[in-house]
């Protein structure tokens, strides 16, 4: 069963190379792409002052994060919490560059771009040509806004979580009892498991002249019984 993070921060601007950093990380645990329950959140003390434009985006002031514990004072538990997942992030190359930024500053291994999925690029080659937005999104796909007045990385991480499932086919996959369970195999590949056989068989609930009339009923009106004989009914034979 695939297990994947949905990821998002704020920060302090734009750009770590330019001494901007993160102030809060939201992580949402995902299975087969339904939300698990488990999640992660964290503020983080910056180690210096946030800009008012970053205030009013986030809404997240220097007296909110002053008594927040450091990055370094979290990374292990984050890692953790990720584990060996893949990441999912709206413009992921933003998240992952101040996630790795940090991961550097305190002597962590960084992530890499290849454990990333980014939803922009995922709705880009979806909807080409149209607003993408994790806000363009959630109206598109009618996922509510009602509870987000600001940013927030655990209130985006949650948004992000339906659009992802949407954007990777939406609740009429996850509802498909066509196939088996999916999981990854030893390439990473996925794989559909087989359903294994009842342990313990339903009992018929018709009787033998019911099933004598519908075995008969298959005969004349069906010229093609292959599909019946399939499932256990001798159309075929007893037509004959």
């Amino acid at each position: 069963m695939a297990r994947e993070i949905v990821l998002d921060t704020e920060t302090t601007g734009f750009d770590p190379k330019t001494g901007d950093r993160l102030i809060e990380v939201g992580c949402i645990e995902i299975q087969d792409l339904l939300p698990t329950g488990r999640t992660f959140h964290r503020f983080v003390n910056p180690e210096r002052l946030i800009p008012p434009d970053a205030i009013r985006v986030h809404g997240i002031t220097d007296d909110k994060v002053k008594d927040a514990p450091k990055f370094a004072e979290i990374a292990d538990d984050l890692i953790e919490f990720i584990g060996d997942a893949q990441m999912i992030a709206h413009n992921a190359a933003f998240d992952r560059n101040f996630i790795d930024h940090e991961y550097k500053l305190c002597g962590r291994p960084i992530t890499g771009e290849a454990r990333w999925i980014d939803t922009l690029k995922l709705a880009q080659t979806r909807f080409p040509g149209m607003p993408n937005s994790l806000d363009a999104l959630c109206k598109r796909y009618k996922v509510s806004l009602v509870e987000r007045t600001l940013h927030g990385a655990l209130i985006d991480a949650r948004l992000l979580a339906e659009v992802y499932l949407e954007l990777r086919g939406g609740k009429e996959r996850v509802l498909d009892l066509s196939s088996g369970p999916v999981g990854r195999g030893p390439g990473g590949a996925l794989e559909t498991a087989a359903y294994g056989q009842r342990p313990r068989p339903l009992a018929l609930r018709s009787t033998p002249e019911e099933q004598a009339a519908h075995v008969a009923f298959l005969a004349k009106a069906l010229k093609d019984r292959s599909l019946w004989e399939a499932y256990g009914l001798p159309a075929q034979e007893d037509a004959a």
